[in-house]
């Protein structure tokens, strides 16, 4: 057993977590998500419960207005500031060009994020292509079988497994958590950390939802699409998005696993938060939210975190903007792709500004 190299997260707040494992989370959320579908598919038991898991997960906002006024206000101010923080279904525009539309999704099951905003349904049913983060996601079986084909992405080639990374305590507290989802250790003990934290992070009625069928929103988007004899295109190959979540340290993933483990179920009330937020439209929100409710550690290395970001959020921004230009300079376009991508300077939707188009929220 290695030592434990993050002994010291153990005097931290418990929610001094959330904002670390939350930024890993909805940033990789896509990625962690078709991971846990494809060893759903081979790893569930088949005793699966009859009645699955309840969502339990509490908004935080609420008793932090009423304790914290002071902070709720500071996260509204704060919110008010990012560029694009409010809304998240964009109508994109360009002399010549029938309107395309953006939307920001949430790559889950949850049945409210489904429903999908205001006339975004409408929107999808008269274009004529739909454009996602990657179309691998419409075959699971396929998408397992490419991670597979790239093991030292997803794997640990030197002959550990996660149990050796981890505190006797800690993977006695992963086993578990991967219990209640209906996993086995065996079947994930070679995995990556980053891909570990996925089965423990999300909530057990997700798993249980992914594990009777449901697809989250984009793969739901891209599979009627497909039903109604539409063109279906992604702007990212998986395995550009494994290489880019295993370009960051495996230091860096093994931390946000020990600290997901930590948070046990107040994990569940930070996804319930973020998930109110996106359904209200306030994207804006959930960066100050976290950073209210998670507040740096003493000697935490911001650094990592910021090369993270970089590398999962704003260089696939680019590259997704990019890639969508051919597809949108066509028109009648209707593209979703994580809500995390759109605000900010450099978000989606500032990134087609510069490219000549307009983009407006709409209402």
């Amino acid at each position: 057993m290695i030592a434990h190299p993050f002994d010291r997260l153990r005097q931290r707040n418990p929610f001094s977590f959330a904002g670390d494992v939350a930024l890993w989370l909805i940033a990789a959320l896509h990625v962690a998500l078709l991971v846990v579908t494809a060893f759903v598919l081979f790893s569930v038991s088949s005793a699966k419960a009859a009645e699955p898991p309840a969502c339990t997960g509490e908004d935080l906002l609420p008793a932090l207005q009423k304790t914290d006024p002071a902070t709720y206000d500071k996260i509204v101010a704060e919110a008010a500031k990012t560029p694009n923080g409010k809304g998240i279904f964009w109508k994109i525009e360009k002399a010549g060009l029938s309107p395309s539309y953006l939307l920001g999704t949430m790559h889950v099951t949850d049945p409210r994020v489904l429903a999908m905003p205001k006339g975004a349904s409408e929107a999808v049913a008269g274009a004529s292509t739909i454009v996602i983060e990657s179309d691998e996601i419409l075959d699971e079986k396929k998408a397992a079988a490419a991670m597979l084909m790239h093991p030292e992405l997803t794997m640990f080639m030197d002959g550990t497994t996660i149990s050796d990374h981890l505190s006797t305590e800690d993977a006695a507290k992963f086993e578990k958590g991967l219990k209640t989802r209906g996993l086995a250790l065996a079947a994930v003990v070679r995995m990556k950390p980053w891909i570990l934290s996925s089965f423990v992070a999300l909530p057990a009625c997700e798993i249980a939802r992914k594990a009777a069928g449901a697809s989250f929103l984009d793969k739901h988007i891209a599979e009627d699409a497909i039903k109604a004899g539409k063109k279906v295109a992604g702007l990212e190959t998986l395995a550009e998005q494994l290489h880019a979540m295993a370009e960051l340290p495996v230091e860096f993933h093994l931390q946000a696993l020990i600290e997901t483990l930590e948070l046990g179920s107040k994990m569940d009330d930070v996804i319930e938060t973020m998930t109110l937020l996106y359904l209200s439209g306030d994207t804006g929100m959930t960066m100050p939210m976290l950073e209210a409710v998670a507040p740096s550690a003493p000697g935490k290395d911001e650094s990592a975190y910021a090369a993270f970001e970089k590398r999962i959020v704003t260089d696939r921004n680019k590259i997704m903007a990019e890639r969508a230009m051919p597809l949108l300079a066509e028109g009648n376009v209707f593209m979703a792709v994580g809500a995390l991508h759109l605000p900010g300077k450099e978000g989606l939707v500032e990134l087609l500004r510069n490219q000549g188009f307009t983009v407006g929220a709409v209402e």
